[in-house]
């Protein structure tokens, strides 16, 4: 990435959009309301999709790493938002038995506490710090998704400054590993909470659909549910590229 004197990103080559998988909860989906819920086996099954069709689930910064070399046309970055803790007990298994890696985005600020931010629940345990570390031991890169899971756009500075520097820090602290990325909370993102995510020291950052925003700061994603099969997840790798112009950055 480069950036210029005054800290704004300098577009670089540009190149295909990534395709990045998002995840939240891997477990029970009995009352799943948002939606944000696999069972183990479906996940499985879209696991061993991936596989089949020659491609690799791996972390998003060893994905942007390979597009920098220019290569990495055949993997997938998944990622798991939140931090629960069913991603040590169900997604972590899964993960190994395919060799695969994965980027999980956590909340510091919430260790060992639940997703009190969901008003309809149903309320579910979010990962402790052992759990953290364990999932870093594992290989799976951590990164940061706040502090306590706030819409950045709504933020005040101070709560803005808090989300994504103190974050990152604490997060560094309980991993002894720098913290690379950062995911915004409900995918929200305007230029001034994206300035802030940059200005941290974050390499990159990712939400949904970030709109007119581009760069590595503002990378799209795409959401994996239970109802994608095999031909629900061969439409949306198909289509993908056709979501958002390249993004500046990646080749």
């Amino acid at each position: 990435m480069a950036v210029d004197s005054v800290g704004t990103e300098r577009p670089l080559a540009p190149g295909p959009v990534p395709w990045v998988a998002m995840y939240h909860s891997v477990g029970d989906r009995s009352k799943d309301p948002y939606r944000i819920t696999v069972t183990p086996e479906r996940l499985e099954r879209q696991l061993r999709w991936l596989h089949r069709r020659g491609l690799k689930g791996v972390s998003l910064a060893d994905l942007l790493a390979a597009r920098v070399r220019g290569e990495g046309r055949d993997l997938v970055a998944l990622t798991f938002d939140d931090g629960y803790a069913d991603f040590v007990d169900n997604a972590l298994p899964a993960l190994r038995r395919r060799g695969f890696g994965a980027t999980l985005f956590v909340l510091p600020g919430r260790l060992g506490g639940t997703n009190a931010w969901d008003p309809d629940g149903p309320r579910k345990p979010l990962l402790t710090a052992d759990g953290i570390r364990h999932a870093a031991a594992e290989g799976v890169e951590i990164g940061s998704h706040g502090l306590t899971h706030v819409d950045l756009t709504q933020a005040d500075d101070e709560t803005l400054e808090a989300e994504v520097h103190e974050s990152r820090y604490r997060l560094a602290e309980l991993t002894g590993v720098a913290v690379d990325g950062f995911c915004y909370p409900y995918g929200s993102i305007d230029r001034r909470a994206m300035d802030a995510v940059r200005d941290a020291g974050y390499s990159y950052a990712c939400a949904i659909d970030p709109g007119p925003l581009n760069g590595l700061h503002a990378l799209p994603r795409l959401h994996i549910g239970e109802n994608d099969n095999a031909l629900r997840l061969y439409l949306k790798h198909r289509l993908h590229p056709l979501r958002r112009r390249p993004v500046e950055g990646l080749r």
